[in-house]
């Protein structure tokens, strides 16, 4: 009788099953589709070459940048973090996955009795006694009836995708810290290169003044106002060398080491593409990390409200049967006639709980539309960073040419402006205003320069980076 009614239990739950599915309850989930056209301000890219999907490695190929980049990420903190967070993920999905499978448990008890001895239907004085040994398997499970369990197992398996993707996130910024660190520091160590050459050129230019000054070529205003540019030169020197400290420091502990020097190349040897293929913006939002993680975060999501809405239906399972033996003497406790067999299964149905599962689906369907409200905006988003990333950097770009040529002819202009000086055709400011203007446009080309490597960082950063 009870193995017919476990058998009518399950027949009515696969009747439902298929009466609810055709009804629409399972629903499966879709990636949400976002309009990627003219999602660049500008012209719309059609190579589909990108440089999300160049390793690190190749991108960057300065020997002492990847040296560090290996140092930061065999040692950064937040990377070991984040490796921890994959492995809570994994063990997540094989808990979740471990719903399918029925819960077995060995069960061993004792039960010992003592009551009033009967004699038919009265009781007489004295006691009797028995003890009764049980072995055997408690088992539960509960069947995925309406696809709550597989709505869970993807769920944790979205949350792994996830972990996955907040890793490459951590692995692309702190490569991009660390080159971006790195291309300023050179710039500073070529910002204190120019400002001392430019010292020894004013040095020269002041002691020049001196002797034109004795010979009554000069005056003395001349002379103090060499030696005053001069001086404000030097003063800047300290504070260079303080930045270069500063970001050696900064750099170190990026790479996970205590603070102190830090090896490099110079900033002239440091290429400069001329062109960026971020690919189409399919492509982009492919590989960007954060992308990816607000996906997973919607789908997360998505499978939650199905869970809380398939709460709402009836549960299929089996209760705490056990299957083993039974008997009052050790002796013969594995005879066959001891062995016992009790099968609980039920079907139930959530009927008042106080609107709590309706109310759970309601917040569930809430964080749903709320994760896919951060999924728009963070392709939104991405699309500006790109924009932004690529003006920056042809705009920057567009300055190499004129810059070149402001340098050369200030260059030219110190040079001719002295020889004017010692003819007494040129007074002593028109020499300090070129050598001033000279310093500044040799700083601004190091800027220059910078900015566009930093543009670099920025595209190989807001693309996702190749992480491998």
């Amino acid at each position: 009788m009870k193995r017919k009614y476990i058998k009518g239990v399950v027949l009515l739950g696969v009747i439902l099953s298929m009466g609810f599915t055709s009804c629409g309850i399972v629903s499966n989930y879709k990636a949400p589709e976002i309009d990627s056209q003219d999602m660049f301000r500008g012209e719309n890219p059609t190579d589909t070459t990108t440089i999300a999907n160049i390793p690190w490695r190749e991108y960057f190929t300065d020997p002492a940048l990847q040296a560090l980049i290996d140092e930061g990420l065999a040692n950064n903190f937040d990377m070991r973090i984040a490796y921890t967070r994959i492995q809570q993920a994994e063990a997540g999905l094989v808990v979740a996955k471990s719903a399918y499978f029925p819960t077995i448990a060995l069960a061993g008890q004792v039960t010992h009795t003592r009551g009033s001895i009967k004699n038919g239907k009265e009781r007489v004085l004295g006691y009797e006694t028995g003890t009764q040994f049980g072995l055997g398997f408690a088992v539960q499970w509960e069947a995925d009836l309406w696809g709550k369990l597989s709505s869970k197992s993807r769920a944790q398996y979205a949350n792994l995708v996830s972990t996955h993707a907040y890793r490459n996130l951590i692995q692309t910024s702190l490569v991009a810290n660390i080159a971006t660190t790195y291309y300023s520091l050179l710039a500073l160590d070529e910002q204190l290169k120019i400002t001392k050459e430019t010292i020894g050129l004013l040095k020269e230019s002041t002691a020049t003044m001196t002797d034109m000054m004795q010979a009554g070529l000069l005056n003395r205003a001349g002379v103090k106002q060499s030696e005053a540019l001069l001086y404000n030169t030097q003063v800047s020197v300290p504070t260079l060398e303080s930045q270069i400290r500063k970001l050696e420091n900064s750099l170190s502990v990026l790479v996970g080491r205590k603070p102190g020097p830090v090896y490099r190349t110079a900033i002239k040897d440091q290429p400069v593409p001329s062109h960026l293929q971020y690919g189409i913006p399919a492509q982009m939002l492919a590989k960007r990390p954060d992308v990816i993680q607000a996906e997973m975060g919607f789908r997360y999501a998505f499978e939650m409200r199905n869970v809380a809405q398939r709460s709402l239906y009836p549960s299929l399972t089996l209760g705490t049967s056990t299957i083993g033996y039974a008997s009052n003497t050790l002796s013969q406790f594995f005879q066959p006639a001891n062995i016992l067999a009790n099968i609980v299964g039920g079907l139930t149905q959530p009927i008042f709980a106080g609107n709590q599962l309706r109310g759970q689906y309601k917040v569930a369907k809430a964080q749903q539309e709320e994760a896919l409200l951060t999924f728009e905006q963070t392709v939104l988003k991405a699309g500006q960073e790109v924009s932004d990333i690529m003006y920056t950097y042809e705009s920057s770009l567009r300055k190499n040419e004129d810059r070149a040529k402001q340098v050369e002819a200030l260059f030219t202009a110190v040079d001719d402006t002295k020889v004017l000086l010692k003819a007494g055709e040129a007074n002593y400011t028109e020499v300090l205003n070129a050598e001033q203007n000279l310093l500044q446009a040799q700083l601004g080309q190091v800027n220059d320069k910078l900015e566009q490597l930093q543009a670099t960082v920025n595209l190989y950063r807001a693309l996702g980076g190749g992480v491998e």
